[in-house]
């Protein structure tokens, strides 16, 4: 044979089959394109030279990773849909007298071409989108635009590095399955179907029974640190399960509808049920991977819209005043030394103070054990994994600063505390050290002013008001011969100023210097700065990078969404056109036709939809502790935001539904196209 005689057959091959050819390869060049448009973004000169931008590209380079395996597994799952239409195909060419290794030929050159146009296609519309990323991303770190357009040759490379082997090994898989089927086996596998399996009623409680356990693992979780250890269990116990169900479930589901002689014996119900008995576990598989991908989209905007929506209201929690400062030690004459430092610098930069405050605290940790706070490594250690539940961050502070914060006149004796407790209530009237030092609680006062440390932590706080600066001097004392570690005096004062953010992060960095400066001749001595302007990068770039990984892992698999959607749609178009064309030659309309598609589609269509709702519902709690983890610890935004998702998304999922009963309904009306 002429060498061109396999180059142009792959072809014609190709664009004979368009219908199935085109789709599949719409979504390799949209994984590509998203594949190096996110190896550019986290590996771009210009979002590293910006405040935050290495935090957020860190963020983005976990996605290269994630699209990688998920194009592996996509691309193999939808390639089966693909080469089932193509049998009948290879087995006339082997009537025709082809062997199968001119078959192989063949293939193999629909493979390079596939490959050669999906890879030119993809890599060049992620040099086009790549430069909007960059300047979404300079945007959230509030950043100058540059309009400098850039084409990344090492991302172009290790996207190659990646899908070259994918479509390799796909062609392996596919070349495997035609040197194993016999022609005959070749030709008729396209009308091939699946017998009616059995209720597995077995398979359908346990799916329920796997359900209902990672359902209760994600409502019992009170801790947002067992979140971690246990989210990947539930998920993976949700997946399994949804298989189950929907495999073995909707067989079960059919034949209670099949029983159910009210719905059963009408036209329209009649040949959906007994189509869908027919290939109820090829569709059960599709629905669990439409419900899982549906699932994952749900989840993982949601959470990254409420990260991301939320990091405002989390700076300003976490840095309750524009300018923090920090001298830890007892020495007051080298406290107040360093705050004449920070008086000089205003000056010298020409800014004025709107506000400040100030206040002495001790900051140490403990676990809550009835009423005794333990510190010893000897008690915590015997509390093993429940630890994270009784463990408190705790602020000692005289009363003196309490009162004069908060406009009271509060007086303490020896043995006497006011408390404020944060995230949990505190019930008893005693609280007491390990080493038997105990104390009354004279009140339970009802605020005292953030100091952004709460906000960052889990746990609850306790901020306990002592009678005097010597009496916290003791407790420092006790506490490190208990825990074995130095706890320092921590002098905080917070400033309000006018000034714009620039002038914010000018003052705070030469304060950084000073604060150096004055450590190294101070021993035993640390100045600590903090600018909510200098922080603000920092924020944006991690709630930003994974706001911009979440949408654009969420556009990928939402992509193998529909494209598993219209897969489905298609083959069981093809499967029952022959079905369907008997059904009209023996006097079926074109109408009762339409109407059980409808009716089969819709009674399939929606359960992976409503699924995913139910899924998503359950995974909330989950959500909102994962989220807390991150500072957010709005709960009604999270709510707000994965309610607008579900609505956005059902509307984009009907979308589908029209589209592809369309395309079902024109291939099991006609037949010119086979």
């Amino acid at each position: 044979m002429k060498i061109g005689f396999y180059p142009k057959l792959a072809w014609t091959g190709i664009k004979k089959n368009k219908k199935i050819y085109v789709p599949y390869m719409f979504a390799c060049i949209g994984m590509i394109m998203m594949f190096y448009m996110i190896c550019f973004l986290s590996t771009s000169e210009i979002v590293r030279g910006m405040l935050g931008g290495e935090t957020m590209q860190m963020t983005l380079s976990f996605g290269c990773l994630v699209i990688s395996v998920f194009a592996l597994i996509f691309l193999f799952y939808t390639n089966s849909f693909l080469m089932k239409r193509r049998y009948k195909e290879f087995g006339l060419y082997h009537i025709l007298g082809m062997g199968k290794k001119n078959v192989a030929y063949v293939m193999v050159w629909e493979c390079i071409q596939i490959t050669t146009i999906t890879l030119i296609c993809g890599i060049g519309g992620g040099i086009f989108f790549s430069k909007l990323g960059e300047l979404a991303m300079i945007k959230m770190l509030g950043g100058k635009a540059d309009f400098h357009f850039t084409i990344s040759v090492s991302s172009a490379k290790d996207t190659i590095t990646v899908f070259l082997p994918i479509f390799l090994l796909i062609l392996l898989k596919c070349l495997f399955q035609i040197f194993r089927m016999k022609p005959v086996e070749l030709l008729k596998s396209a009308q091939v179907g699946e017998k009616p399996p059995k209720s597995n009623w077995v398979l359908t409680v346990l799916g329920i029974v796997i359900l209902a356990g990672a359902y209760i693992i994600a409502l019992s979780i009170e801790e947002p640190m067992q979140v971690i250890g246990m989210f990947f269990v539930a998920v993976i116990m949700v997946i399994g399960a949804t298989y189950l169900l929907f495999e073995a479930g909707s067989v079960v589901l059919c034949k209670i509808l099949k029983n159910n002689k009210r719905y059963y014996y009408k036209s329209n119900h009649f040949i959906s049920v007994s189509t869908m008995m027919f290939r109820m576990k090829r569709n059960g598989e599709g629905l669990a991977s439409i419900c899982i991908l549906s699932t994952m989209v749900l989840v993982m905007v949601s959470a990254v819209s409420c990260l991301y929506m939320g990091a405002e209201d989390f700076l300003n929690s976490r840095y309750p005043q524009e300018l923090v400062i920090d001298v830890q030690t007892e020495d007051e004459e080298k406290v107040d030394e360093f705050y004449n430092i920070v008086s000089e610098v205003l000056e010298e930069t020409q800014t004025e103070k709107e506000d400040e405050l100030f206040y002495t605290y001790l900051g140490a940790a403990g676990y809550l054990d009835g009423s005794e706070l333990a510190m010893s490594p000897e008690r915590m250690e015997s509390y093993g994994t429940d630890v994270y539940k009784h463990i408190r961050q705790l602020f000692f502070i005289p009363v003196e600063d309490y009162n004069r914060l908060m406009g009271k006149q509060e007086t303490l004796k020896e043995n006497e505390i006011l408390l404020y407790n944060t995230k949990l209530e505190y019930e008893e009237d005693i609280l007491a050290l390990e080493n038997g030092r105990e104390w009354k609680i004279k009140k339970n006062v009802p605020k005292f002013v953030d100091n952004g440390l709460d906000v960052m932590q889990t746990i609850s706080s306790m901020f306990i008001f002592v009678k005097d600066k010597e009496t916290l001097s003791e407790i420092r004392q006790e506490c490190e011969q208990l825990s074995g570690m130095e706890n320092a005096m921590d002098n905080y004062r917070g400033i309000n100023l006018k000034a714009d953010a620039e002038k914010q992060i000018e003052v705070a960095q030469e304060l950084q210097k000073r604060g150096a400066e004055f450590e190294q001749q101070n021993e035993n001595l640390h100045v600590m700065v903090e600018s909510r302007e200098t922080e603000r990068a920092g924020f944006y770039a991690l709630y930003g990078g994974m706001f911009i990984l979440g949408i654009l892992l969420g556009i990928v698999f939402i992509v193998g969404m529909v494209l598993i959607m219209y897969y489905k749609q298609v083959t069981e178009g093809y499967e029952d056109q022959q079905r369907f064309e008997i059904l009209q030659k023996v006097g079926m309309s074109h109408r009762d036709i339409r109407k059980s598609i409808n009716s089969q589609v819709l009674t399939v269509f929606f359960m992976p939809l409503i699924a995913a709702g139910i899924h998503t519902a359950f995974a909330f709690p989950m959500m909102s502790k994962i989220i807390v983890l991150f500072g957010i610890n709005n709960q009604k935004l999270l709510l707000i935001v994965t309610a607008a998702c579900y609505i956005i998304f059902t509307l984009f999922y009907v979308a589908m539904y029209l589209v592809t009963s369309r395309a079902y309904y024109g291939i099991v009306s006609n037949r010119k196209e086979d």
